[in-house]
């Protein structure tokens, strides 16, 4: 056989199929959550990957807003220029399935001899293997309930920089009670 079919082989057989993969996200990206996930609502968000621990964006704000645990997840009120808008926040994960074909290749070569020696599949979990990106997702509606973040909207670029620069705040900030003294 030529070199390069069996190099070409030899890269097929120890290699990973990706079946779904968790999109990066370098820095945040405007667009509608339910397009990023079937179960977010069909509004303009702000999404970015969240590279601290689980419930992190909650506690920081619920202490930036002094919301003692009261509907932070949903219509955390803020001001701009005087007028009140509000945000809500979902943290969602999206999977990178791969399928694994040197596991599969083993135990089907098992399987075959399996009658005669009785050998049962030794990797059957390492099949395909699952690693999660979490993300953060953050919409914003004004006093009437509209989607601030919609390009079409008179202040979607003011919400949109609010949303950035708490982003940032939130990624930059390790102690929560750093963001309330900020606040002050």
């Amino acid at each position: 056989m030529k070199p390069s079919v069996i190099v070409l082989l030899f890269v097929f057989v120890t290699s990973c199929i990706p079946v779904k993969i968790a999109p990066t996200i370098a820095g945040d990206r405007i667009m509608v959550a339910k397009k990023f996930k079937r179960k977010l609502p069909k509004q303009f968000s702000l999404i970015f990957e969240d590279p601290k621990e689980a419930n992190e964006f909650y506690n920081f704000i619920n202490k930036k807003y002094q919301l003692n645990h009261v509907n932070v997840e949903s219509n955390v009120a803020f001001k701009i220029e005087d007028q009140p808008f509000y945000f809500s926040f979902y943290e969602t994960s999206k999977d990178t399935k791969t399928i694994n074909l040197v596991p599969i290749l083993v135990d089907a070569k098992r399987d075959a001899k399996r009658d005669a020696n009785g050998n049962d599949p030794l990797f059957f979990d390492k099949y395909s293997s699952r690693k999660g990106k979490w993300y953060l997702v953050l919409t914003a509606t004004d006093y009437d309930s509209n989607d601030c973040l919609n390009p079409k909207h008179a202040n979607s670029k003011i919400i949109e920089k609010y949303l950035r620069d708490l982003r940032v705040e939130y990624l930059n900030t390790s102690n929560y009670i750093e963001s309330m003294l900020r606040n002050n």
